[in-house]
C-alpha cells in the first residue's frame, strides 16, 4: 500500500487501510474503490492522507501498534469515562474510580506492545479525521508506553507512566470544547482558561483511589519545560518528575502531527525536526534520544524523494535506525517510471540521503 495526500486521490483508487472516525469506528474499510463522491466526503472530514492499494506497493504492510480489539475497547472506555465527568458539575470527593475502569485497557495496552521488542512510535492517525480528545489521549499513552518499554522501565513503573500519558489531558473534561476547538487565535484570558487543564487534572487524579500520585503529576506538570518557560508553575529541569518529561515529549509531538481545526498535521520527520530543536532547553535530552531512536519518521508507505532525483516509497523501517529506511524506487531523476523497480538500504548505503518528500506516480 501507498499513504498519498487526499487531494491526490483519483475515482478507482482503492483504500489499502481502513479509515477511523474519532470514536474509533471505521469510516471505510480497505478494498472499497474510491468514487468522486467519497473522495469529496473524505475531503469533507479534513483527513489529509490516505493509504490506498497500489501494484508497485501491494507487499507494502503498515502495521498498527494496537490490535483493532483493544484500540476499540481503548478509545470506547476513554470516551464514557471522560464523559461522566464531562457531565458532571463539580470536582468534590472521588466518583469515577478511574484506577478500576482503566485497569484493564492498560494491562492490554502494555501486553500488546511489550509483545514487539522492536515496537517503534508508528504515526497512528495520518487516516484518521481532525483532533479528538479521547483519540489525543489513547495515542499519547501509545507513543509514552513504546518510549518507556525502550528506555528500560520495570512493568510497575510503567504501568504508572502509562496511566499518567493516558489520563495526562484529562482536565480538559472541564474546559468549553468550543474553546478548545476555535480556530481563531485565543485572548490571552482564553488561552489562560485553557492552560488551566493541567491544575484540574491533577485535581481529578490525585483523590482517586488507585491512581498513583505521579499519574495525578503527569496531568499537572506534561506542560513545564526544562527552561521553566511551561506552565502551570514554571519548573525548571529537575523540578520536573521524569515522567511528565516522557509524556510532554509524546503530547508534543502527537498535538504536532494530528490535524486540528486551527492548523494543519505536520509529517512526522517535520514534526521530529521541530522537537530536536528544543532538545536540552525544552525536553530531556537523554529522553528526547530515546524518542529519535523509535520514531518511523518516514512511515511505511510514504513516498520520498532522494537526492539523487529519484523518488520511491518507503518499504521498511529499520527499528533501530529509523532515519535511514529501506526505499524502494520507483521513478527515475526525471519522474519517469522505472521499467525494473529496486530497493535501496539507506542504513547501509550511506551515500544517498532522503531530499524530502515527494509524490510518486501512481497507477
Amino acid at each position: 500500500m501507498r499513504l498519498i495526500p487526499i487531494d491526490a486521490l483519483k475515482p478507482g483508487m482503492v483504500i489499502g487501510k481502513k479509515i477511523y472516525n474519532s470514536d474509533g469506528l471505521v469510516l471505510l474499510s480497505e478494498g472499497v474503490e474510491l468514487t468522486d463522491r467519497l473522495i469529496r466526503r473524505l475531503g469533507g472530514l479534513e483527513i489529509s492522507y490516505v493509504y490506498i492499494q497500489d501494484a508497485m506497493t501491494e507487499d507494502i504492510v503498515v502495521q498498527e501498534l494496537l490490535s483493532e480489539e483493544t484500540r476499540l475497547m481503548a478509545i470506547q472506555s476513554i470516551r464514557s469515562n471522560f464523559k461522566k465527568l464531562e457531565s458532571r458539575p463539580d470536582l468534590g470527593g472521588s466518583f469515577l474510580h478511574l484506577g478500576k475502569a482503566f485497569s484493564g485497557v492498560m494491562e492490554a495496552i502494555m501486553d500488546e506492545l511489550s509483545e514487539h521488542e522492536e515496537c517503534m512510535v508508528l504515526l497512528t492517525d495520518m487516516n484518521t479525521n481532525d483532533y479528538n480528545l479521547y483519540r489525543h489521549s489513547l495515542n499519547v499513552c501509545l507513543y509514552t508506553t513504546v518510549l518507556g518499554l525502550s528506555f528500560g522501565y520495570s512493568r510497575e513503573e510503567l504501568r504508572v507512566l502509562s496511566l499518567g500519558a493516558l489520563l495526562h489531558d484529562i482536565g480538559k473534561t472541564r474546559i468549553s470544547q468550543s474553546l478548545l476547538q476555535r480556530p481563531g487565535r485565543l485572548s490571552l484570558e482564553e488561552f489562560r482558561e485553557v492552560q488551566r487543564h493541567t491544575e484540574l487534572g491533577y485535581q481529578i487524579l490525585k483523590n482517586e483511589p488507585n491512581i498513583p500520585l505521579m499519574a495525578a503529576h503527569c496531568a499537572l506538570s506534561h506542560h513545564e519545560r526544562l527552561d521553566g518557560s511551561g506552565y502551570p508553575r514554571g519548573l525548571k529541569g529537575p523540578e520536573i518528575h521524569d515522567y511528565a518529561k516522557w509524556v510532554a515529549i509524546a503530547d508534543s509531538y502527537d498535538a504536532m502531527t494530528t490535524q486540528r481545526v486551527y492548523k494543519p498535521a505536520l509529517l512526522p520527520h517535520h514534526a521530529a525536526e521541530v522537537m530536536y530543536t528544543g532538545s536540552g532547553t525544552l525536553y530531556e535530552q537523554k529522553f528526547l534520544e530515546v524518542f529519535r531512536d523509535r520514531v518511523a519518521i518516514y512511515p511505511p508507505g510514504i513516498t520520498v524523494k532522494l537526492h539523487t532525483g529519484e523518488s520511491g516509497v518507503v518499504s521498511k523501517v529499520h527499528p533501530h535506525v529509523p532515519h535511514r529506511p529501506v526505499v524502494r524506487v520507483l521513478t527515475d531523476a526525471e519522474g519517469m517510471p522505472l521499467a525494473a523497480p529496486y530497493e535501496v538500504d539507506l542504513s547501509k548505503t550511506l551515500a544517498v540521503m532522503i531530499a524530502g518528500i515527494g509524490q510518486a506516480n501512481v497507477d
